[in-house]
């Protein structure tokens, strides 16, 4: 069988084509730089690519997608070049299952399986039925290493890695695809600086993005979360304050096992900052009431280390957190198992766990260095360590699971706030005329 090749700076996701053809030997050129370029295989005749291979050297990235004769994508896997520069490890892949030529590329009534790889050993396989009355099976995946790593071949080396997916049998005769009148607009393009791709091309896989933090702390600015269909942000309630004399900030779950200590710290100067609440206010119809009600509710906590506004915003890792892993919109975090997470002094984590644990799980009356919290408010429990003058405050999220900490820093790079969502991100709204919301 004869499969054509062709390169591309890019492969545009809405009209599944390659977005500006390059010539091998500037594909081969830009795999030297780590520059992101594609590699598109074709059988003559056929409408639609075998496979689409992406690579982002820079990003330690290469990607594989299959497409089936209908032009859907029928398989994804994810691959990563991690400590060996000689091997690719098969980090996540996704086989959509379709159940006939109609159904429609991505379809949520379409049965998947999902597999995730950790270059430790661990990994998880998840079947999904899904569509009515589906479910998810999960299992470990039973792989063995020449499954979970490939070497890494050299440019022009790569063989059809969907080959049997295609039912070939033979090996493919590879010949390079005709040269078309977009590769000398690239070139004339590339030659004028227009060489940015479009929103609808491809990019390496990106871990989950902070969104517009600072306008929840806006009063004014205008919200959505799907659900309710205009939120206004009103003024942050300040609930109090946290003494970190150790200059390291602990956010954690304060319910789970932390005999490694917390998952995510944060170096701060030593201090004592403000804790306070971002906030929005809504209408919605109260069926018991059958009224319009307006009510407030919080969307994030937050530390204040300055009072300087935050500049740029990112994600907190743990110490067992590597971004070199990252699949698209993955988030680090802390995790939760009773709905909590906590601001606390990293110093006396042991002791301040401790009282948490003896006041609010044991319930020990009249305990020294633990109080309960009004109800008004998402933070519930404090507990202060005499030793070292260290605290924790600890607050309430809206359910268990994993939670991302967001450190805000100044243009110098100095962290100036630290965020914790406790209702996801909402969706900014426009501005409406004659608006403006308070800095």
């Amino acid at each position: 069988m004869v499969v054509e090749v062709g390169y591309a700076q890019a492969w545009d996701l809405k009209s599944r084509s390659p977005w500006r053809p390059i010539s091998a030997g500037e594909a081969s050129e830009r795999d030297a730089a780590g520059l992101p370029y594609v590699v598109v295989y074709r059988e003559p005749g056929r409408q639609a690519p075998l496979e689409v291979r992406l690579v982002s050297w820079r990003d330690r990235y290469v990607g594989l997608w299959v497409y089936d004769a209908q032009g859907r994508r029928t398989y994804d896997l994810d691959m990563r070049l991690l400590d060996d520069p000689a091997r690719l490890m098969r980090r996540y892949t996704v086989d959509w299952k379709y159940t006939g030529p109609e159904m429609p590329e991505f379809d949520e009534a379409c049965p998947r399986i999902t597999v995730d790889l950790f270059p430790d050993g661990r990994g998880r396989r998840t079947e999904e039925s899904r569509g009515k009355g589906g479910g998810s099976y999960v299992t470990s995946p039973r792989l063995g290493e020449d499954e979970r790593w490939m070497d890494r071949p050299a440019f022009g080396g790569w063989p059809l890695l969907s080959a049997r997916m295609h039912g070939l049998t033979a090996p493919p005769v590879f010949e390079a695809a005709a040269e078309v009148a977009e590769a000398v607009e690239a070139a004339e393009a590339a030659e004028s600086g227009d060489t940015d791709a479009p929103a609808t091309c491809w990019r390496p896989p990106r871990p989950a993005q902070p969104g517009p933090i600072n306008e929840l702390f806006r009063p004014g600015v205008r919200v959505t979360d799907g659900y309710h269909p205009e939120m206004t942000v009103v003024e942050a309630s300040r609930v109090g304050t946290l003494r970190v004399p150790s200059g390291l900030l602990a956010v954690s779950g304060p319910d789970i096992d932390h005999s490694d200590g917390p998952h995510i710290t944060v170096p701060v100067p030593p201090g004592t900052y403000v804790l306070d609440e971002a906030r929005v206010r809504y209408s919605y119809h109260c069926m018991w009431d059958d009224a319009e009600v307006t009510t407030t509710a919080p969307t994030a906590v937050r530390l204040r280390v300055s009072e300087t506004p935050a500049a740029t915003w990112e994600m907190a890792l743990g110490s067992d957190d590597d971004p070199r892993l990252f699949i698209e919109d993955q988030i680090a975090g802390f995790s939760t198992d009773g709905a909590t997470g906590c601001f606390a002094d990293a110093g006396a984590w042991e002791p301040l766990i401790t009282l948490f644990e003896r006041g609010l799980i044991r319930g020990e009356p009249d305990l020294d260095g633990f109080e309960g919290l009004d109800d008004s408010s998402m933070f519930m429990q404090r507990t202060w360590d005499e030793a070292s003058g260290g605290e924790l405050m600890a607050f309430a999220t809206t359910g268990d699971g994993t939670y991302p900490v967001w450190v805000g820093r100044s243009d110098a790079g100095q962290v100036v706030a630290v965020v914790v969502l406790v209702e996801g991100m909402p969706e900014l709204l426009p501005e409406q005329d004659g608006f403006t919301a308070d800095a």
